[in-house]
């Protein structure tokens, strides 16, 4: 069992980052898989993404064992996951060697991992606001914190009519803070949620609930 790290925030809110060092039958003789779960592990054909797919798996049950029986996730419409059989919010992430997986035991949650990729200094700018990118100035770190950021942000609300740029945003922050403040704003629908950042991993984790 690879738990690398686990973050606690609160009474309610764990995630755990999940170093992958298993492979597939290590993995999956662990996991209990729901049909339409088995069914869907089985329209991935790349080797990796299938361990990092059950690692998401594994990193949720590592979440729901201390309090409860993991019974496996169903995902909704709009293809966001939830546990089976219990009250609890998830959400999971994952890249390259790396899963992630968060549980809030009364709100909803989104996570985010990424690596720190180059391409960030061309890609991230187009979905950043005027003012988040006036802050980014072009350095690295920073886009890798909003890019991460509203990626937990569209996660946590589980929907697919947002764009980055225009319905999410997340205020300036001191670098290496650690904390940030994110909006959802859509005509019907605004709010404003706390961000959790950290190096750490394969680059950034970041949480939003």
């Amino acid at each position: 069992m690879s738990v690398y790290q686990t973050h606690r925030l609160g009474a309610d809110c764990t995630a755990v980052l999940w170093k992958i060092e298993e492979r597939e039958d290590e993995l999956r003789p662990l996991l209990t898989l729901t049909l339409p779960e088995q069914m869907e592990l089985l329209e991935i054909t790349h080797p990796a993404q299938r361990v990092e797919w059950l690692a998401c798996r594994a990193a949720v049950q590592a979440l729901v064992r201390p309090f409860g029986t993991y019974s496996g996730l169903y995902k909704d419409e709009y293809g966001k996951p939830h546990l089976i059989g219990q009250n609890a919010h998830i959400s999971i992430s994952h890249t390259a060697g790396w899963a992630a997986a968060v549980l809030h035991h009364s709100r909803a949650v989104g996570i985010d991992i990424e690596p720190f990729r180059e391409q960030f200094v061309r890609v991230v700018p187009r979905v950043l606001s005027d003012e988040e990118n006036r802050h980014a100035n072009g350095d690295i770190h920073r886009l890798a914190v909003y890019w991460c950021a509203k990626e937990a942000l569209y996660k946590l609300y589980g929907k697919r009519q947002l764009t980055f740029r225009e319905h999410l945003h997340v205020e300036p922050f001191a670098d290496n803070a650690g904390l940030l403040t994110g909006h959802v704003r859509l005509p019907d629908d605004v709010r404003e949620l706390t961000i959790h950042y950290f190096e750490t991993g394969p680059g950034m984790l970041a949480i939003a609930f």
